[in-house]
């Protein structure tokens, strides 16, 4: 989706913000409703009833009657198709929607000049019930949309993204191969050499919130203080958030254009990054350890970096198998967990070969994980699986 801030007047806001809440309302009452049904019972009304349904409640109640019925019809088609995706296996089960998080709608059979262009920075689209909304003009809108989506985020910014499936990023035709590691210290090292980080918060503002994250535990329940409080840590966690968007969107949009194949390890962020609380009869293990873990390697925006690299070079995105990458060496093929002798330095134990940690795995990656590996004198020798040290 091509995203564009969405610049509203106060009283529009306001309509916007009932749109979200009737959107809201309806998706829950829809999840609740497919909650109560178990196997062998009645199945649980689908889309034309469910439409049904919501003309009776509007006729019921004047709060819900004063909204847009499009898009409260569209928030329940929206959750149609979620729940096709799931019985598909394609994606989870549907949950609910929480106030100050999903805030959102969708608008759908866009007329031809629904949206217009004011102005060279500015542009104006029509939203039921609103009227003309004005946003940035940031980039060319794709032509012939027929829906966009009205999101608010936590720090209260509104967007407008509309929907079109943009064209991927043609290859460059030089058979040029990159392996892509993916870390905490280091987010990628390329197999070329190259070491990228993710940019992140200043020392000062991390400090500045963990001060208001303290500060928010002693604030009262829904007091005007707390809703302050939260108010600075929301825009303190986007300034991040808008950050490491824009670094994966950089990129992957040079990697795509730069190689005809990009390398990265298979990993299943979604499993690393559980949770090792346990239960009570079965509590964790170095459960602030893990937390910590976990939290490097979402700000490191793995997923997000191999998700956009699968849209914009799709077909070019090999997924290779990580076992010993990081304890195999790029030179000789000599596999040693010793040979890692830190976050940093990687030197073989069998040839001598020292490099950066993180690069040798990357053309580790490069490379496939063959079986095999090419020495400096260019002979393919076989790579040893059992780990050995040199005897003196």
């Amino acid at each position: 989706m091509s995203r564009y801030r969405l610049i509203p007047t106060t009283a529009q806001s306001a309509v916007l913000q009932d749109h979200c809440a009737h959107a809201r309302f309806v998706w829950n009452m829809a999840v609740e409703q497919q909650s109560h049904w178990r196997p062998g019972k009645k199945r649980a009304p689908g889309y034309p009833e469910q439409c049904r349904q919501l003309t009776e409640a509007r006729a019921e109640h004047a709060w819900l009657r004063h909204g847009s019925q499009m898009i409260q019809q569209q928030a329940l088609r929206d959750f149609a198709h979620a729940m096709a995706n799931f019985f598909a296996g394609t994606h989870g089960r549907p949950t609910w929607r929480k106030t100050r998080r999903n805030e959102g709608f969708r608008v759908v059979a866009v007329k031809p000049g629904h949206v217009r262009r004011l102005s060279r920075k500015i542009g104006a689209a029509w939203i039921p019930k609103v009227g003309w909304t004005r946003f940035r003009w940031s980039r060319a809108v794709p032509d012939g949309v027929r829906s966009y989506r009205i999101t608010l985020d936590r720090v209260g910014r509104w967007y407008i993204a509309f929907a079109a499936i943009p064209e991927p990023i043609p290859p460059p035709g030089t058979g040029g191969v990159v392996g892509v590691d993916r870390g905490i210290a280091v987010s990628a090292a390329l197999s070329t050499g190259a070491m990228l980080v993710v940019p992140r918060l200043s020392r000062g503002r991390q400090r500045r919130l963990s001060l208001l994250k303290r500060r928010l535990t002693r604030a009262k329940p829904r007091s005007n203080r707390r809703s302050r409080i939260r108010q600075s840590i929301a825009r303190l966690s986007a300034r991040e958030t808008d950050a490491r968007k824009d670094w994966a969107e950089r990129i992957s949009t040079d990697l795509a254009r730069r190689y005809d194949v990009i390398k990265v390890e298979n990993l299943r962020v979604r499993d690393m990054t559980r949770t090792a609380r346990g239960s009570v009869a079965e509590p964790g293990r170095n459960v602030r350890q893990k937390a910590g873990l976990n939290q490097g390697i979402l700000t490191s925006g793995w997923g997000l970096l191999v998700r956009r690299l699968e849209e914009k070079a799709p077909g070019r995105v090999e997924k290779v198998n990580p076992a010993f990458t990081s304890q195999r060496c790029s030179a000789c093929g000599h596999i040693a967990s010793s040979s890692r002798e830190s976050q940093a330095l990687f030197r073989c134990m069998a040839c001598g070969y020292a490099c950066n940690a993180d690069v040798n795995a990357a053309k580790n990656i490069a490379a496939g994980h063959a079986v095999t590996a090419r020495g400096g004198d260019g002979v393919t020798r076989p790579a040893n699986r059992e780990p050995q040290r040199l005897v003196s």
